[in-house]
Formats: C-alpha cells, sequence, structure tokens
C-alpha cells in the first residue's frame, strides 16, 4: 500500500476552515502527512490574506505539501502586477473585481476597500502597496499540476487527448465542459476542483472536491490511498464512492 496522499479543495479565502481541515488531516495522518492543495486559494471568503499566509509559512516550515494553481489565484496576481482586472476565460460581463468574482474580499483582506465610484487605476495603486511581494512571489510560482504514480492533481481538469505536458495553463486552470462531459478513463484519477458541486463526488475517471467553500459551504479534504478515497469528517474517514 502506498502512503496516504490528502487532498484540499477550493479554499476561497476561509481561514478557519482551513485550519479545521488541517487538524483532520493531522489527526489522520501525523504533522508529516502529504496533502496537495488543489487552488483557489483567495476570494469570495473573508481571510484570503491570512491563508497564503498560513499556506507560504507552511512552505517555508518545510511541510509535505505541494499547492497547484488555480485561476482565481492567477486572476489576483495579474491585477496586482499589470492591472489586469479581465481574465480573457470571463464572460464579457464580469471581472475581477465584479461580486461574482470576489477581488473584492481578497483585496478587503489587505485593507483596501473598493466602492463602485472607485477608478480601477487607483484601486490597482491601493492593491500595489497592501499586497506583500512574496504574496505575489508565491502565487507566480505554483506549479500547473502535481502527477504522483497514478494520480493527478489538477485545479481545473485537462485537455483530452494531449500529453501531460502540452496541456496549456488555461485549460489546467480553467477547463469545465469538455473535461466534465468525459467518462472514459484518464491514464490517472484526476483530482480537481473549480466547478463547486452541493458535495464532494467520486465520478469513477475524477474527483471533484470543490464543494463550495467560497458560498460558505464547508471545505472538502479527503485522502487517498491505492486509488481509493475518503473523506475526512469530523468523525474521522467517511468513503467517496
Amino acid at each position: 500500500m502506498t502512503s496516504p496522499i490528502y487532498a484540499i479543495g477550493d479554499i476561497h479565502g476561509q481561514l478557519e476552515m482551513l485550519q479545521t481541515a488541517l487538524r483532520r488531516i493531522e489527526q489522520d495522518g501525523g504533522p508529516d502527512a502529504r496533502v496537495v492543495f488543489l487552488g483557489d486559494y483567495v476570494d469570495r471568503g473573508p481571510s484570503s490574506r491570512g491563508v497564503l499566509d498560513l499556506l507560504i509559512e507552511g512552505q517555508r516550515a518545510g511541510r509535505n505539501w505541494v499547492m497547484v494553481r488555480g485561476n482565481h489565484d492567477r486572476m489576483m496576481a495579474r491585477f496586482v502586477q499589470d492591472c489586469e482586472v479581465a481574465d480573457s476565460h470571463l464572460p464579457v460581463t464580469l471581472s475581477w473585481l465584479h461580486p461574482r468574482l470576489g477581488g473584492r474580499e481578497t483585496l478587503a483582506s489587505y485593507g483596501v476597500d473598493v466602492t463602485d465610484n472607485d477608478r480601477i487605476v487607483h484601486v490597482h495603486q491601493r492593491a500595489v502597496e497592501a499586497v506583500p511581494p512574496q504574496h505575489l512571489d508565491f502565487l507566480n510560482a505554483l506549479p500547473n499540476y502535481h502527477q504522483e504514480g497514478e494520480m493527478l492533481f489538477v485545479h481545473a481538469g485537462i485537455r483530452l487527448g494531449l500529453p501531460l505536458e502540452q496541456q496549456s495553463e488555461n485549460d489546467l486552470i480553467w477547463i469545465r465542459n469538455e473535461f466534465l462531459i468525459e467518462a472514459a478513463p484518464h491514464p490517472w484519477l484526476i483530482v480537481h476542483g473549480h466547478t463547486p458541486v452541493d458535495q464532494a463526488e467520486h465520478c469513477g475517471n475524477r474527483v471533484n472536491l470543490d464543494a463550495g467553500a467560497g458560498y460558505g459551504r464547508p471545505l472538502a479534504t479527503a485522502v487517498f490511498e491505492d486509488r481509493k478515497c475518503w473523506l475526512l469528517s469530523p468523525n474521522g474517514r467517511v468513503p467517496l464512492r
């Protein structure tokens, strides 16, 4: 049997939920447990800054953690660095500062309040002053996927038929329909987030761990052993089939 691998779904600024998830992992697998985070650390929830602080602190402390990039993580970094307010994969009516996307909540966690009367250029200036450089360094260094044995951890999914090394970043952090409707086996069991569901689900060829923490639902945390999968609950492991 291989060593357990733990995975945490989309966090979206929910620091208290993340702390609870990490406590459950430590109770199940000990302080050196292998943990993969599936991206979207920021936006919507109240504590994006605190989430990034915790992840950076764990990385510096040498925790056995891997963090992959989510689309919200890239949107935040691009806004602060380049004043890019709308990713090309968004609908034309949306931007990172739109209430649906959660960028305003992220900036508020850094002490930057945004109103409808603000000019984007001024919001950008305040964001540059407020967001620590190490947070941008962390976001920019995130890998787009993590492959370990027969498992592939990625934020959104993959483009079918392409070798892993040829997958585009845009697909790995944004793809939905083409990936989600595929029922045939993949070369790996794919563990992903990005598309919120009412509760974590095992679809045979993939496991979706975006259980909607960004909308106030519980943060999904799972443990994998030889493709077997359990969710971590307050009472321990619950099989996810």
